[in-house]
């Protein structure tokens, strides 16, 4: 057996014991006369809060869960947790004007990595990025394109990666077929914005379904980027073409919408040696399913069940393998709730509480696999949308939607530097994973998805370090407002984008065992 295991077997016939000796330590006090002695002793003394009874072991609320003290897998890197954005999309966050940038959003994006001077990734492509254009001399517009870049969003993208900072993946359109645009797309950027912040290159967007859904319509008629028989060995051939004539930076991609192409992994990394980032996006479910009987069926329940978190990283597992086999990285680089050939997430499911509790999950999920990075999609006016801006005349305002408090919430379980403990748990709605942070504490995340309260008792290793909980709490799970991590809140609107400082708990300690209380639909942090 290993540690782990001892320690979970024990915790049970612990809890019997403890009930045993505790019933025996009364029934003495009693005899004895102190009992009332005692109680006449703390009514001179400050109110206390009473600890916890022992839980019963036969209770199916009760949660047991054991934490080894040996960390597991490489330390997280930097870079982790970020954003992808659409280039359409882009200057609704930022402001039109690169001299004065929305300073609600530059805070809001930082938030992301509360260490000092920690880089924040942002991949700007997404659809929009078959279907932007850089204009070039002597050439006409191609029929799919819908957004014309210009010098002034070149320059707010410079502003954004200054101020936050940050490390751009930039889209490159593939589906206009015309290698000389994306030529003129990379080196626009480059000069543009720099290389110290531009830090790779992502040729085309989905390119495996672009002969299943429509570039563009015209007169009624669907007109695709390629062919229904498009596959990857086509799309090799083209990046091939494609890079030669691009600035020299690392590649990503192929940013794919499915799987199947990635059973060809190391096929494409062969071909292409200039790819040194593998990106896929990963959706827990589509937003256009309409039939509720349907596991991808957009609702609360599927949002939150072990197929939307568990079952999206275990599908993509064996290709993270694969790509560090070839010493390349892998990154989710649009991760969100619901999405489907426009069907943008889904009212009622995306922009609720269960979408943060989904987030936290998630990401701890694809992190324990080792995915090398995510990039959450936030898109205005998407059901899926992370924060949704105005400006007044006394500045910028912005309201702030469940799911980004999920993503802040992970950043502080588990920062940079940290690395991953064993836990042994049971199935079950309660997810529980730990942390060894380079600070030298244990961070253990707690996450009831159940409509239930349940009683966790948690064991960790022996320490004489006082522990504090933080909770991640709304009034319900179909909550879109009212969202609080460590007490605070950003409100119905924040004209700043910082929460304030989060505060914690005390946790009472019983013989190095934690018993703690969850109520339904929420999330908490126990750091030691």
């Amino acid at each position: 057996m290993t540690t782990v295991e001892v320690w979970h077997d024990e915790i049970v016939r612990w809890r019997r014991a403890q009930t045993m000796i505790l019933a025996a330590l009364t029934f003495c006090l009693l005899g004895a006369g102190i009992w009332h002695a005692a109680a006449t002793e703390s009514a001179r003394l400050p109110a206390r809060t009473p600890a916890p009874a022992p839980a019963d072991p036969s209770d199916s609320s009760t949660v047991y869960a054991s934490v080894g003290g040996a960390p597991t897998g490489p330390a997280r890197p930097t870079g982790f947790l970020g954003l992808s954005l659409e280039y359409s999309g882009l200057e609704a966050y930022t402001g039109a004007d690169p001299a004065a940038l929305d300073p609600v959003f530059v805070q809001l994006v930082r938030n992301l990595a509360p260490g000092p001077s920690q880089p924040v990734p942002l991949r700007i492509g997404g659809n929009s990025t078959d279907a932007t254009w850089w204009p070039v001399k002597g050439v006409a517009e191609p029929r799919g394109i819908r957004y014309q870049l210009t010098p002034t969003w070149l320059g707010a993208v410079r502003a954004l990666a200054t101020a936050v900072p940050a490390q751009l993946i930039m889209g490159l359109n593939l589906a206009a077929g015309h290698p000389r645009l994306a030529e003129a797309e990379a080196h626009a950027f480059l000069n543009a914005i720099g290389p110290s912040y531009v830090t790779a290159f992502e040729v085309g967007n989905e390119p495996d379904v672009y002969g299943v859904f429509p570039w563009y319509t015209s007169r009624h008629r669907h007109v695709f980027a390629r062919s229904p028989r498009y596959n990857l060995p086509e799309f090799i051939g083209q990046l091939t073409r494609w890079q030669a004539d691009l600035p020299d930076l690392p590649l990503a991609g192929p940013a794919l919408a499915k799987l199947p192409w990635l059973s060809a992994l190391p096929t494409l990394i062969a071909a292409e040696p200039r790819l040194r980032v593998v990106t896929i996006h990963r959706y827990a479910l589509q937003g256009c399913q309409n039939n509720p009987s349907s596991p991808s069926y957009p609702s609360i329940a599927n949002l939150l069940s072990d197929r939307s978190s568990e079952g999206l990283t275990a599908a993509i597992a064996p290709f993270v393998a694969a790509a560090h086999a070839d010493g390349v990285q892998f990154r989710v680089d649009e991760l969100n709730s619901a999405a489907l050939a426009g069907c943008l997430g889904r009212t009622g499911v995306s922009n609720t509480f269960a979408s943060a509790l989904w987030m936290v999950d998630t990401l701890f999920d694809l992190a324990s696999v080792g995915v090398d990075g995510v990039n959450v999609h936030t898109l205005p006016g998407a059901g899926y949308e992370l924060f949704t801006f105005r400006r007044t005349a006394t500045g910028w305002q912005a309201f702030v939607h469940p799911d980004y408090y999920g993503m802040l919430m992970f950043a502080q379980a588990f920062p940079a530097g940290a690395r991953l403990l064993p836990v042994r748990e049971p199935a079950g709605p309660v997810k529980r994973r730990a942390t060894l942070g380079p600070d030298g504490h244990t961070r253990v995340t707690l996450i009831n998805n159940d409509s239930h309260p349940r009683r966790v008792e948690l064991q960790l290793p022996p320490s004489p370090v006082q522990a504090e909980i933080e909770w991640l709490r709304a009034p319900s799970a179909t909550a879109t407002s009212g969202v609080r991590l460590g007490g605070q809140s950003f409100g119905a609107e924040t004209s700043t984008g910082g929460l304030g400082a989060e505060r914690g708990q005390p946790v009472a300690q019983r013989f190095g065992s934690y018993s703690i209380e969850l109520p339904p639909a929420s999330a908490a942090i126990l750091t030691r």
